[in-house]
């Protein structure tokens, strides 16, 4: 029996090693001389770099670069050096989780700290960056990111734009001459589940302004202070990426990677199990078991399980999910390559209780799913 095991974290829970370790220790009660193979997956979210750096054995590094909201911050990022490529997840650096609720401020994040991690990356010698740009407490198009790597942008006095996407609509000019020479020479990759454009009812600021902290009318000023940037840009660069898709991610940075760096835009699941080789392990399996947090409709939009489950049905094995809840529209999973869903809580629990339970549960949970597996096989032959 080969049982592939590659969850996505549960958010404020466990890791994705930790969910893979508790799902595998339940299987281990009941299927001892299983060949459990553990494989913690990532969607280009939180845990992307430690997903990958636990399959690939890569290196975890560290760099103090600046904050959201200015400061200084100690980022993690990943090497993997036989390839010279660089995993950065912007969270690290510009994520919400640098920022307390109270203090959200869609208007004057920055993304700068992001572009100080790509110029670590760069000082490495990196040939390949992949940005992972999920969880951004910022609205800025990408601007202070660019700043960061030597793009300079000035007001009609000829002053440097303070930071943030507000101060963007005060934009006259954009100067190329500083730009760092080295990133014409790598490759980016923009991994995330996120397909909205810059700007418009879909976009950065409208769509995910307000849970940074953006009223009703800071949604419409920002979202027109980047169609303002986005107008500058197509001038500089004589091309125009505010509409395509992935184009409003993370407030606007993965415009700005699309129109300065040249990046490409994949789905973070897919760019994750290509680094982790998930399809070979998956091949001549039995079983694969997944999960994520919620599992729900959103998942359908390029989320951990729908990605396990796409490259499992390519060989023909089944599929089963393990989420912390069900959600509505989880059901459509079942066209997709899942087989069955199955959600943590035993009976009536918090979230405060469920999260702190996980371990157990997903052990139970997993037990539970192998006394079942066991039963339905006996029962075939």
């Amino acid at each position: 029996m080969k049982i592939i095991i590659a969850p996505d974290s549960f958010k404020d829970s466990l890791s994705a090693e930790g969910v893979a370790q508790a799902i595998a220790e339940g299987l281990m009660q009941v299927w001892p001389d299983a060949e459990l193979i553990k494989c913690p997956m990532a969607d280009g979210g939180e845990g992307t770099v430690e997903s990958v750096l636990a399959a690939c054995n890569g290196e975890l590094r560290s760099h103090r670069v600046q904050g959201p909201l200015g400061g200084t911050v100690d980022a993690h990022w990943g090497w993997l050096a036989d390839s010279a490529t660089a995993i950065i997840e912007m969270a690290e650096a510009s994520g919400l989780q640098r920022v307390p609720t109270g203090k959200r401020d869609a208007c004057s994040s920055s993304t700068f700290g992001t572009g100080e991690l790509i110029r670590a990356a760069l000082d490495a010698g990196a040939q390949r960056v992949i940005l992972a740009i999920g969880g951004s407490a910022t609205n800025d198009g990408g601007a202070g990111t660019m700043q960061a790597l030597g793009m300079q942008l000035f007001d009609a006095q000829g002053q440097t734009l303070a930071s943030g996407g507000l101060a963007l609509a005060g934009l006259a000019r954009i100067s190329l001459e500083h730009l760092d020479p080295r990133l014409a020479e790598v490759r980016f990759e923009i991994a995330a589940d996120v397909n909205n454009p810059l700007c418009g009812p879909h976009g950065a600021s409208a769509i995910f302004g307000p849970q940074k902290g953006a009223s009703p009318q800071q949604v419409e000023q920002l979202d027109q202070a980047l169609g303002h940037f986005a107008d500058h840009c197509a001038q500089v660069l004589h091309k125009d990426v505010r509409d395509e898709p992935g184009s409003g991610a993370a407030g606007g940075l993965g415009f700005a990677a699309k129109a300065f760096l040249g990046a490409q835009f994949r789905a973070g699941v897919e760019v994750v199990a290509e680094l982790v080789n998930l399809e070979e392990m998956v091949r001549g399996a039995d079983l694969v078991i997944t999960g994520e947090g919620r599992f729900d409709a959103q998942t359908l939009r390029g989320k951990t399980p729908f990605g396990v489950a796409r490259i499992a049905k390519q060989h023909n094995v089944a599929v089963i999910v393990i989420a912390g809840t069900l959600g509505e529209g989880y059901e459509q999973m079942y066209d997709h390559g899942v087989d069955a869903a199955f959600a943590l809580p035993s009976g009536p629990m918090t979230l405060d209780q469920a999260c702190s339970e996980a371990p157990r549960l997903l052990r139970e949970q997993a037990a539970d799913i192998a006394r079942v597996w066991r039963l339905a096989t006996l029962r075939s032959k």
